[in-house]
């Protein structure tokens, strides 16, 4: 879950404190949050993340304060809610099952938080494997375990400082993806222009070698400048980057086809490239060409799962 973020850092942040971590580890139905799903609790009650979308966080965090005190870990399952007689549960009509873990050495060890941490700085993914008999959690395979892959952070590479390229990295913030926007063209490449969001001024392919995407990273082009976003689009194809699309109407798009198969580009590759880039919602105007390609990126980067 790359929305974990947050209480991976809370974690880190507030270690040595007592804490809770709370965990769906299945799913029914229209379940409202996805396995994997973390929620953190401080001894001091505050909390950072959600199991349900707030449906069952107040009685997750009661389990939570009764662990932190000492009782054993917990499961707990969450069905429909019955409004009458105030029951909690789950409005949507699916069910969940809710892990909920001390913070130490017999539950979700400190040290764990560290480790996922690291793995994702090097870009790599880590697997937590959880006894579901015992609530100990360890990176060492265990048999008939509870597995929680924490993948590398997703991180998108925008090629070309345009009007879309200042909306797109606004919703790639929202979304919690970090980005670069890429462009040699200082005019065009400035912290005004894009506040808080990571500058590079080296030409797009050395860029994006030197940033190593992985099946985690999104490469969108959109200059509509080819001597700009072809060697981008090369280096991104060749690096493995999970997602690669181009701005541009079909009919130039199949002249960038040509081009890549020219400079070498088997048909496998080329056929990676979404172009026109994103989902086709219709959209008119720099804001909503933006929310297709962030809409056609979130796609592409889970179906990789």
């Amino acid at each position: 879950m790359a929305d974990n973020d947050s209480v991976i850092a809370a974690a880190r942040t507030w270690a040595g404190a007592r804490m809770a971590l709370a965990t769906v580890v299945s799913t029914w139905g229209s379940a409202p949050r996805p396995r994997g799903s973390h929620l953190l609790v401080h001894e001091d009650g505050r909390f950072e993340g959600s199991v349900s979308g707030g449906c069952v966080e107040a009685d997750i965090m009661a389990v939570a304060a009764e662990v932190i005190g000492g009782a054993p870990f917990a499961l707990r399952r969450y069905g429909v809610a019955d409004a009458a007689a105030w029951e909690v549960g789950l409005p949507c009509g699916g069910e969940i099952e809710v892990m909920v873990q001390p913070v130490s050495a017999d539950g979700f060890d400190p040290a764990l938080f560290d480790a996922i941490a690291a793995a994702r700085g090097e870009g790599r993914a880590l697997d937590v494997a959880t006894d579901l008999t015992s609530g100990r959690s360890s990176i060492d395979p265990l048999p008939d375990a509870f597995i929680n892959r924490y993948e590398p952070p997703r991180r998108l590479l925008i090629v070309g400082a345009v009007q879309i390229a200042q909306v797109l990295a606004g919703l790639a913030r929202e979304l919690g993806i970090a980005t670069v926007v890429i462009d040699p063209r200082g005019r065009f490449l400035t912290a005004e222009r894009f506040p808080d969001v990571a500058l590079d001024d080296r030409w797009p392919d050395e860029a994006i070698e030197a940033l190593r995407p992985d099946a985690a990273t999104a490469v969108v082009t959109l200059s509509h400048d080819p001597k700009i976003d072809d060697p981008a689009l090369i280096a991104a194809l060749r690096g493995g980057a999970g997602y690669v699309a181009a701005l541009g109407s079909r009919k130039s798009h199949a002249a960038r086809r040509e081009r890549l198969a020219a400079a070498g580009l088997g048909t496998e590759l080329v056929d990676r490239v979404e172009g026109p880039a994103g989902l086709d919602i219709g959209a008119i105007g720099p804001a909503e060409i933006a929310l297709s390609i962030a809409a056609g990126m979130v796609r592409a980067l889970h179906d990789r799962r």
